[in-house]
């Protein structure tokens, strides 16, 4: 799949909300998204950081954006269905969800780790994605090729060691994304994955391995394969797939 080689118009006239657009996976994502013609909504907490992303997608050439800046922290049903509802009236249509939010705080044996941060853990890297997706469903259903792509993490696949509440919630996302394609297996239209980025050079990574010289690793832009083909069309196939990132 590293050698996937989308058609330039891949994502022309379609609409991709991507979390975590501000930084990372996301930020790589959304200035990919729209290099091949989609019209990218961009979410994050940090309206500065989303901004200059906009910028830079208006900069290149871009699709014009739209900017929703929203803390999932703090997400209710109510919220997320005004945002859906934003997104049906200014852009007219949904064709495609990318979670690269989260939440992480560091690296702790289980038992210095407390409620409260499994409760933001949680909501954050696995109840936002969920209540997000309901909320924007309607839109997706409408679409006629929707693709929905979550965000998952090589410990939460594999558990190991200190990743705690971070781990428990991305191996939630795995368990989520089956439900969900099984509930939809009969419809053509919409489809749920898992993305498993593995090793890259992230500010997450960073913190979590501080040994690792970014350098070795791959960069956010060597994935973008991946992300590319579980957006657009050249995907419809896959559904209900668990995806390891192989640079």
């Amino acid at each position: 799949m590293k050698d996937y080689l989308p058609r330039p118009d891949l994502l022309e006239g379609r609409v991709i909300l991507v979390t975590g657009a501000s930084s990372g996976l996301g930020r790589a994502a959304s200035l990919a998204y729209a290099r091949y013609g989609a019209t990218v909504a961009l979410l994050a907490r940090d309206a500065t950081r989303l901004e200059a992303v906009y910028d830079e997608i208006v900069a290149a050439g871009g699709p014009e954006p739209a900017m929703f800046p929203y803390d999932l922290a703090a997400a209710d049903d109510r919220s997320l269905e005004t945002l859906a509802g934003t997104i049906a009236h200014h852009l007219k249509r949904l064709d495609g969800v990318l979670h690269s939010a989260h939440q992480f705080y560091n690296l702790t044996p289980l038992e210095l780790q407390t409620l409260d941060q499994w409760q933001t853990l949680m909501r954050v890297n696995l109840m936002a994605p969920f209540a997000l997706t309901r909320a924007c469903l309607q839109l997706l259903k409408q679409a006629p090729d929707a693709s929905v792509v979550f965000t998952g993490e090589t410990h939460g696949h594999q558990p190991a060691a200190y990743w705690g509440g971070y781990a428990v919630a991305k191996s939630g996302l795995e368990t989520l994304t089956r439900i969900w394609a099984d509930e939809f297996s009969s419809n053509e239209n919409l489809r749920f994955n898992t993305l498993i980025p593995g090793q890259v050079a992230t500010t997450l990574r960073s913190r979590t391995h501080p040994g690792l010289s970014p350098e070795s690793l791959p960069g956010t832009n060597d994935l973008m394969p991946w992300y590319l083909y579980l957006m657009g069309a050249d995907s419809h196939a896959v559904r209900g797939q668990i995806i390891e990132c192989q640079a």
